[in-house]
């Protein structure tokens, strides 16, 4: 979707700390996050504060649960990202235009977007224009106009730019993946739709899946910066306090069990032009909050989370294969996944894959060193930490430890635990998580050239890039 104004730091948890270069120094666990003080309104919607007067800013954070992509109805792949995109494009008292500009102005920022549980919002500006900046964000939320002339103009952006997907590879190769590791299961929901399923949407599915999920006291904010809590609650009780939910019964937000792969199952994905292979491998992994999160954290640094892995060692520096080769776990609350990915040159895909299958073997098998578990774990707590430094990534972590019930202490506990991690744990989390034989394989490529390296590792079945959908 369309982005305006810069950028805020949003939702950097679990996953981007793991990238770059060992930190060359230490540091102890005793970083604390500061638990922000919690305000419910009396529409149920709930406020995560917390003053810093340190810079004249506000940063704001919105999470709306349930409003996501799992939550879309079958077949129309795409809606919850288009409704969130909509809000901005008429609301309250200003048109599309004027929503935009008048960001622009105060030079201020507002993104919205759908993952797979819920929709999360970001924003940030001058303290001075926050009252102005928090009514914006309101009439969007409590307000919007839904106008058939920006739906179809969105419609059909978005259907552009699944072609523009499909001729990208790199990105390509993510979306066939979740369609086959998922399938009709509701995290399979594409975020930025297919093309049949976004020809289906009628602006009237924006509007029942609007007035379904969006409700105050599915709402949770957080407010950092140089405000004081009495002109904050003033702000909110005037424009999201007067948010009314719509009449009906309030949908359930849970999600069915994660599918788990029983053999191996193999997608290629015809890219005739294509001069480079690119690959995604996946398995299970943890549902957010599972104990094993710190001992696989370590074990994913090491294998392939950061530039000095296992797995880009061995294919870019060693080999020279790629230019990069990562993994990384994603976690929900029904469950997790755990995915390796790279790409190179057709003809080398075959010496690729052995390589990473046979990383996955070593890791499972033998584990890791001693030494090169002190290094992981002195990796994470000296990239970590600063993460958290600024409004904005305060903002979000406080919505995202809300969400998931984990409470304002989970970075302590978790980097405490980290610290005191030892090589016998890393070996047991790449035992059970780090897959042998059960796994989901996709490649997008020039069949004629990849198919036979596929073949060695079983059944495969195919589609074209020109097939509709992913």
């Amino acid at each position: 979707m369309k982005k305006r104004g810069r950028k805020g730091l949003f939702f950097l948890l679990f996953l981007g700390f793991w990238l770059g270069f060992v930190s060359p120094f230490q540091v102890s666990a005793t970083f604390k996050l500061p638990p922000p003080e919690k305000i419910t309104l009396s529409n149920g919607l709930t406020i995560f504060y917390l003053k810093n007067p340190e810079l004249p800013l506000v940063s704001f954070r919105l999470l709306v649960a349930g409003a996501g992509n799992a939550s879309e109805p079958s077949g129309l792949d795409g809606l919850a990202n288009l409704t969130a995109d909509l809000l901005l494009k008429g609301a309250g008292k200003l048109s599309a235009e004027e929503i935009a500009e008048a960001i622009d102005f105060m030079g201020a920022s507002f993104d919205l977007s759908a993952s797979e549980e819920f929709v999360s919002g970001s924003g940030e500006c001058l303290s001075e224009h926050f009252p102005r900046w928090v009514q914006i964000a309101a009439d969007c939320l409590t307000s919007p106009w839904f106008k058939e002339e920006e739906f179809e103009k969105e419609q059909a952006r978005r259907i552009d730019t699944i072609k523009a997907i499909k001729d990208n590879p790199a990105q390509a190769v993510r979306y066939y993946f979740l369609k086959a590791y998922f399938g009709e299961h509701p995290l399979g929901h594409v975020a930025v739709g297919t093309e049949n399923s976004l020809a289906s949407i009628k602006i009237d599915d924006v509007k029942k899946f609007y007035s379904r999920f969006y409700r105050p006291e599915r709402t949770w904010l957080a407010v950092v910066g140089n405000i004081e809590k009495e002109k904050l609650l003033e702000l909110l009780q005037s424009s999201w306090g007067q948010w009314k939910a719509a009449p009906g019964t309030v949908p359930a937000i849970k999600v069915a069990s994660l599918p788990i792969p029983s053999g191996k199952k193999i997608l290629l994905v015809d890219k005739p032009d294509a001069t480079q292979a690119y690959f995604v491998l996946g398995s299970p992994g943890f549902k957010m909050g599972d104990e094993i999160s710190a001992p696989a954290n370590v074990m994913n640094t090491l294998w392939g989370g950061r530039f000095t892995s296992w797995l880009n060692t061995e294919l870019r520096i060693k080999r020279g294969l790629t230019y990069g080769a990562r993994s990384s776990f994603q976690s929900w609350k029904p469950g997790g996944l755990f995915t390796a990915s790279s790409y190179t040159k057709n003809e080398q895909l075959g010496e690729m894959l052995e390589i990473t299958l046979s990383l996955l073997q070593k890791a499972r098998l033998e584990g890791f060193s001693s030494e090169e578990v002190e290094s992981a774990r002195n990796y994470i707590l000296g990239q970590f930490p600063p993460t958290l430094e600024t409004n904005a990534s305060k903002a979000s972590a406080y919505l995202r430890l809300a969400f998931y019930g984990l409470g304002f202490d989970y970075y302590d506990r978790y980097l405490a635990r980290v610290e005191k991690i030892a090589a016998k744990e890393i070996k047991e989390a790449a035992t059970r998580l780090l897959p042998e034989s059960d796994f989901v394989l996709v490649v997008v490529g020039k069949a004629s050239d990849v198919r036979p390296f596929l073949k060695k590792l079983g059944p495969i079945q195919e589609k074209k890039i020109t097939d509709p959908g992913f």
